[in-house]
């Protein structure tokens, strides 16, 4: 690791747009921002030229696997992956790990598992699950940044699908310790009837998994949980929204004052189905990836802030599990390992639209920290901020290439992807950890907890 006292760059993204200047670094914190040759504060000065500075990303949706599942992914290397793509927090969902994060002890056995091995700062998601509730308040003093939940079955056994029943146990517990829920939205009653529906289609066919997911099993998830908002005035935030049919049941709730939010993830403002050819299962998700005119809305809804922000929803798994010998969508496991590249993806797409580096850090950085309550500390280059900086370059175009990929397994839908943005320096806490490919010192990385800084 090697210190630095000031970064100074031309393109510096800050919450008043962005400017030459030059970023003074200091116990890990930024300690002033000053003009582009205002140079008499800092010894080692990284010059960035014409690179971005921008705040370190923060990514609210990623799946490590660990303990448990290490060979799907862990700590080690999603931390590295977050590192080269420039990510500088995240936070660990609940699943896929053993135990699942559904208890205090859970909990522990989790960090147990990541102490020494995290390259960027890692929090966690607690889980709700049919019968425990009672767990929650303990999870909620032991630092969790809120809970997750799923509507309908998650694809692990340790891992259950709540009810409106369960929903209506948690939901006052959550309220008055004022703690996110989120919530993977899809009911299965819809799901069900689109299933009975293609019984003899071909499931090698990406419209067969299309028609499977309909839309609607999204959106009457999300009315019922607006209905739920309303009786127990709590805090739902709404997970990889992925249908615009979606996007008027979240703005309305949002003018009628209720406590909701909502993400996108980059494949489904990158990707269209109509791109997705048969057997290819490395595009499978759920909710699925869907039409041209569909992401289209997502991006408006994005820049009309009705979705709040962008976070990758790394969820990797071996190859194998991704069936693509066979081809067959159903059966093959549903993620998309995409947590170091998130920043060229988006970027490949903003370029040419009439968007800012400015919505990006909004996107990216400052609307997932103020969903875990960190907006004070993470997410802008501001003075009194964590040093948690990327340096890129938005000009170099580069194709996705498996050997430089950090992630466990290297199999993702954007391999042989022209991509523009390259992540050339990431900083935690002022201290560089990653440059041009290479990863200086040992993993330092905090294990945050709510609350704390």
């Amino acid at each position: 690791m090697k210190t630095i006292h000031a970064i100074r760059s031309k393109r510096v993204v800050t919450p008043e747009g962005v400017r030459p200047a030059i970023v003074h670094l200091r116990n890990g914190l930024i300690s002033a921002i000053h003009g582009y040759n205002d140079i008499s504060f800092g010894r080692n000065i990284y010059d960035a030229g014409d690179s971005v500075v921008m705040p370190g990303l923060v990514d609210t949706h990623v799946h490590i696997n660990e303990p448990g599942r290490t060979d799907w992914e862990g700590f080690y290397t999603a931390t590295r992956a977050a590192a080269a793509g420039g990510v500088t927090t995240l936070i660990d969902m609940p699943l896929n790990s053993i135990p699942a994060t559904t208890s205090v002890a859970a909990l522990e056995t989790k960090r147990t598992a990541a102490r020494k091995k995290c390259w960027v700062n890692v929090g966690f998601w607690g889980g709700v699950v049919p019968g425990n509730a009672r767990e929650l308040r303990a999870l909620h003093r032991a630092g969790v940044f809120g809970f997750k939940c799923f509507l309908v079955p998650s694809g692990v056994t340790e891992f259950v699908n709540v009810t409106e029943e369960d929903l209506r146990a948690a939901l006052p517990k959550l309220a008055a310790l004022d703690s996110a829920l989120l919530v993977h939205a899809e009911l299965p009653g819809k799901i069900e009837e689109a299933a009975a529906k293609l019984e003899k289609a071909d499931p090698r066919k990406y419209k067969t998994w299309l028609q499977s997911r309909p839309p609607g099993a999204e959106t009457t998830a999300i009315e019922m949980m607006v209905r739920l908002l309303r009786e127990f005035k709590a805090r739902v935030h709404i997970v990889h929204v992925s249908s615009e049919l979606s996007v008027p049941i979240i703005r309305r709730a949002k003018k009628e004052g209720l406590q909701v939010t909502a993400e996108t993830c980059p494949h489904y403002l990158f990707f269209d189905s109509s791109s997705i050819p048969d057997g290819q299962t490395q595009f499978k998700c759920a909710p699925p990836i869907r039409d041209s005119q569909n992401r289209k809305r997502l991006w408006t809804a994005l820049e009309k802030k009705t979705i709040d922000f962008v976070v990758t929803d790394h969820s990797p798994s071996p190859p194998a599990m991704k069936c693509l010998q066979t081809g067959d969508f159903f059966k093959a496991w549903g993620g998309i390992s995409s947590l170091q590249l998130s920043l060229p993806v988006m970027w490949t797409k903003l370029s040419g639209r009439n968007y800012s580096l400015n919505h990006l850090a909004r996107w990216m950085s400052s609307g997932p920290a103020r969903l875990i309550g960190l907006e004070d500390h993470k997410g802008s280059i501001a003075a009194g901020y964590d040093a948690d900086v990327v340096v890129w370059n938005p000009e170099k175009r580069f194709i996705v290439h498996p050997r430089m990929l950090q992630h466990r397994h290297k199999l993702t839908p954007y391999l042989n992807q022209p991509l523009r943005g390259e992540v050339e320096a990431t900083f935690l806490g002022g201290e560089m950890v990653y440059d041009r490919g290479r990863f200086l010192g040992t993993p330092r990385g905090a294990l945050l907890r709510r609350g704390k800084r």
